[in-house]
């Protein structure tokens, strides 16, 4: 989970711990009341340090003894001034078999100086889908096709909340229309950081009420 700063500086922070792998347990980011911090939430976060890891350089060791605390709510208007607009996702031309400008090379990746972006979309659509399913594999995934910057991509998802609900569904493509997305590189894995969606923020959701 990362969020914006609060204010105009537009600069993301990645909560961390200090584990091998850096990740962060559900009882380390929740709230008093022992519920979860949600996508649009307002959030005080207990940290220590920065402490970025390469081009993850929004990395901030969370201090796990303090709970965290929910001060507000974000609309669709504001969204809509946080939103960034980089030039492109990162590196473009690097694919996977069932992907679209998924995936930057290792060595290309660590010249980077980010690794978290909250875009704009006007053609979000989600495909449930089992990508190894050649290879005897019967897991499903959910990708999210859109363009941006006049390139195509095709990249995982990695948002709890829809693939709770769509992998549910039966495969094939659902149109979700505008939205925002979270777009975040990962850990290395076999030589290549993979571009994620992250987190994916309807407009038709906020606009009626939906608390999801």
């Amino acid at each position: 989970m990362a969020g914006i700063v609060d204010g105009d500086s537009g600069e993301w922070i990645r909560p961390v711990s200090a584990r091998l792998h850096r990740e962060v347990s559900d009882s380390e980011r929740m709230y008093k009341d022992g519920t979860d911090p949600k996508v649009l939430d307002i959030v005080s976060v207990p940290l220590l340090r920065h402490k970025p890891n390469g081009f993850q350089s929004e990395n901030w060791l969370l201090d796990p003894d303090f709970y965290w605390m929910k001060t507000g709510r974000v609309g669709w208007r504001e969204l809509m001034s946080l939103e960034q607009c980089p030039s492109t996702l990162w590196i473009n031309g690097f694919s996977t078999y069932l992907g679209n400008n998924d995936r930057i090379p290792t060595e290309e990746a660590n010249t980077l100086s980010d690794s978290l972006n909250l875009i704009h979309v006007t053609d979000l659509t989600l495909q449930v889908h089992t990508p190894g399913a050649s290879f005897g594999d019967t897991d499903r995934a959910l990708s999210a096709r859109f363009s941006y910057a006049e390139h195509d991509h095709i990249l995982r998802v990695t948002d709890p909340r829809y693939e709770l609900e769509y992998l549910s569904k039966r495969e094939g493509f659902y149109k979700l229309g505008e939205s925002f997305l979270t777009v975040s590189l990962g850990e290395p894995f076999q030589g290549h950081v993979y571009k994620l969606v992250a987190a994916i923020i309807e407009r038709a959701k906020i606009e009626t009420g939906s608390k999801r």
